[in-house]
């Protein structure tokens, strides 16, 4: 439904990322809007409170500066929304999510059963490949996949090449610091990160003989291609799969 395992087309990336805050607890705050994907999601978005670092995916919808935006609470619900495609079209009365966003500030509330917050947040960074590619400050993009004990950030760039992933940043949860960075130095076709239409889905993690693995995606070659890197508990280091 949304060409999870084709390539993304230019013109999928629209990006905003912003940081802020859901009441008294700082987050990061992504989103990726489109113009129209009939009656999938308008809206995905990807946020974590700082002192978690624990990924949130995001579905909604957008009328003007209006947004309307869920959480995706598991795999099972990721994968009928992002998936399957919700049928009927999406829902999003019940949203925790109601947002304004406009000239950089987003403003508005989250709220779920008898709690409600208020969300200040102020966008730091973004990114657009619809029509001339656009870069404008440090671009990070955390990604929905995570293990217990990391979470995964892609640096995005434009390179002479054009617009990329550069790296991906493995941040651990409890120091909130990064302990590994993977590049791609081989990547002249500059393609890391850019398959998947929903760019929240570019790194994916499943587990193989009880070790974590993380898929890489790169456009082109028809379907796109795949890079694995496992996790190793000796060296507590992610290292390609032969």
């Amino acid at each position: 439904m949304l060409l999870l395992n084709a390539k993304a087309v230019a013109g999928w990336y629209h990006v905003e990322n912003y940081e802020g805050f859901l009441g008294p607890s700082p987050i990061h705050f992504s989103i990726q809007t489109y113009d129209s994907l009939g009656s999938a999601p308008e809206v995905h978005g990807s946020y974590f409170y700082d002192a978690k670092q624990i990924p949130i995916a995001l579905y909604g919808t957008v009328s003007g500066t209006r947004f309307a935006l869920c959480e995706i609470s598991d795999d099972k619900e990721l994968y009928r929304i992002i998936v399957q495609g919700p049928t009927p079209p999406v829902d999003t009365t019940r949203c925790p999510f109601s947002l304004d966003l406009n000239d950089g500030v987003a403003t508005g509330s989250w709220s779920k059963g008898t709690d409600r917050y208020p969300v200040t947040l102020k966008k730091i960074a973004s990114l657009d490949d619809t029509g001339e590619e656009k870069i404008d400050g440090t671009v990070e993009i955390p990604f929905w996949a995570q293990t217990a004990i990391h979470r995964f950030s892609g640096i995005y760039t434009n390179t002479g090449g054009g617009l990329c992933m550069e790296k991906v940043q493995i941040i651990r949860k409890s120091s909130r610091k990064v302990v590994q960075e993977i590049t791609f130095a081989d990547d002249d076709a500059c393609s890391a990160g850019m398959l998947k239409t929903i760019i929240y889905m570019n790194v994916q993690k499943w587990v193989e003989q009880g070790k974590d693995v993380i898929s890489v995606n790169f456009r082109g070659g028809g379907a796109g291609t795949v890079v694995d890197y496992v996790f190793n508990s000796r060296t507590r280091k992610y290292q390609q799969m032969k």
